[in-house]
Order: C-alpha cells, then structure tokens, then sequence
C-alpha cells in the first residue's frame, strides 16, 4: 500500500505520507465503518470511514466525516481477514458480488485492491461493484474501472459554483470521470443526483445532457434529498417535482428512474397510537399491539429499516429500479 506514503489518490492531490499525517480527506490509514450482507443489492457491503469532501446534505455523515463526529467503528482490518470475512458471508447466501461504498472509496483504493485480491483467490468469479463521488484522480479512476464489474457515480452538481458550494470540492474532476466511465459502458451501473430544492434542482437537465452527448443510453437516477446534517431543516423534493425533473431530463436520456420523495402530506390517515402502529408495520412489525415481549420474533425482528424507502407510500415513481444506491 506505498500509494498512503504519498497519497495522490483523489484530484486533491495532497501528496501527504498519510501513515503519518493527514491531506483533505483527513484519513490516515483505512479504517472499516461496517459490513453488512446488503439483501437487496445482492452483495456483501463494506463501508469504509471517511470522504475527500463535506457535503451539506450527507445522510452517512457520522461516518463520511469521521473523526470529526467522534463516533467509533470497527477501525483497521486486515485486508485477508475482511476477504475471508466477505467470502464466507457471500457463499452462505449464494452470492458472488463484493460492495464497496462510504464515505469514499477511494481514498481507500490501495486497501480495497488488496482486500479484493485475497478474496478472488477465494472466489475466483467473484465481481466487485464501487460507489464514488468521482473525485478520483486520473490514475485512480482507470484503476477502479479495471478492478470493478459495476461502478455508480454520483454527480453532485454542475455548475462550479454549485457543486463548491454543496461538497466543498470543483466540479471538473466529478465531469471528467463521469466521462470516462461512460465511455467504458460495461462498467458503469448508473450516474446519479441527489436533487436538492433550490439548489441543485435547476442544473439537473443540465448533467442529464452533458450525459446525453457522450451517450444517451446511460442510466440516470435521481434521489430525492432527505433532510440531514447541515442541510437538516432544508425540505426535500415532492413527487411532483422529481417527475417534472426526471421528465425534463427525458427529453435528452432515455433510462431516466427516481426514488425518495420527500412526503408534503401525512403518511397515513392516522392518529395517535395507531399512527405509530402503522409506522411499525410498514417497517415489518408483525404485532397489531406492539408488544415486544410477547412477540415469537423478538429475537429475529423483521422491523428493522435497512431501505426506507421500499417501506414509505410516498417515494415510488417511474421505474424506481436504482434505489438501493441511495
């Protein structure tokens, strides 16, 4: 992993010996948030602590910019134990893809090779898939791309000024890898936004046709903002508003899909205990009553939100297929 002596890994390019001190990132050696087998991506995920930038409306901030937070993970692990780790997981459900996401990973990417090098030795026909913010170097990115199956790339905005504005860091890097991939198809899964009312909202069509000049067959999916960290009391795009966007950028792309509308109105037509009750049973509560202690599954709860958006009546729209991306 000599890449963390003079780090060049990401476009900030700060060249710091991060076995010893820290660049933009503020990262110094790999460190694991969690993993978990990811039922509805078909993969076994692992979340690496850290990100090269600080977005206003990140909804993994405790981990994207640790250790800032002062919250605790799992720290350091080694790349052929978290292999043999994701192995056995990945067989015992029959599974053969390994997941990496964040915070960033690419900040990672040496750990990550390493990682997916002694897992392939145990799962030769095993594919890698990489969620990025794109802000990889040049190197870096054609290194990604070589060693994943399935890439998805988040554009945060368009314009300069926009996207310094809600992640802290120039667009052009995000655009030219953007680029890139596109033009390597088989490895790209999606691009996506984070749409952001009064933000972001109005260069949308904007990235959907800077897409469409490469190639117009490139799946884009929009992600409706849900309030979080700096962004917390900012609301979040209606349905109404995503399919306007999403039929805007339509008239450039042809696999446009969106998820995760803000919900304007009541979630049910409820009140009091009975309104909690049908929160729990959208999450999976078997209990009409919601009493834990008399219930057959309290040791194996169903009720638990991995993917709130596959459980709220408000976040469908056309063709919402990518969400587990979110």
């Amino acid at each position: 992993m000599q890449d963390f002596r003079e780090c060049r890994l990401c476009a900030w390019d700060c060249g710091v010996n991060r076995t010893e001190e820290v660049g933009v990132c503020k990262v110094n050696l790999p460190e694991v948030a969690y993993t978990c087998l990811a039922e509805s991506l078909e993969s076994f995920s692992i979340t690496l602590l850290g990100c090269n930038f600080r977005c206003l409306y990140c909804n993994a901030y405790r981990l994207s910019q640790y250790p800032d937070t002062n919250w605790f993970y799992r720290g350091y692990v080694d790349p052929e134990a978290l292999a043999r780790e994701a192995i056995e997981k990945l067989q015992g459900a029959g599974i053969e893809k390994l997941g990496f996401t964040g915070g960033e990973p690419t900040i990672h990417l040496p750990y990550i090779e390493a990682v997916v090098e002694a897992a392939k030795k145990l799962m030769p026909a095993l594919q890698v898939s990489f969620t990025t913010n794109g802000f990889a170097s040049e190197a870096s990115m054609t290194r990604i791309v070589d060693l994943c199956s399935s890439i998805t790339l988040e554009i945060n905005a368009y314009h300069d000024d926009t996207h310094l504005a809600l992640s802290g860091a120039p667009v052009e890097p995000v655009l030219r890898n953007a680029a890139y991939l596109i033009k390597h198809r088989d490895k790209l899964r999606a691009l996506k936004t984070v749409v952001v009312p009064q933000i972001n909202d109005a260069e949308i069509e904007e990235i959907a046709q800077f897409i469409a000049s490469i190639d117009p067959s490139v799946p884009y999916h929009l992600i409706g903002f849900r309030p979080s960290f700096m962004l917390y009391y900012h609301p979040g795009p209606s349905a109404s508003e995503l399919k306007a966007i999403a039929k805007r950028c339509e008239h450039h792309l042809e696999t446009v899909t969106w998820g995760g509308a803000y919900p304007r109105e009541p979630a049910f037509a409820a009140s009091g205990a009975e309104l909690a009750r049908r929160y729990a049973r959208s999450a999976g509560c078997i209990r009409s009553d919601r009493n834990c202690g008399s219930c057959s599954m309290n040791r194996e709860c169903p009720a638990v939100l991995r993917e709130p958006w596959l459980c709220t009546p408000h976040t469908h729209g056309r063709g919402t297929g990518n969400e587990g991306d979110t």
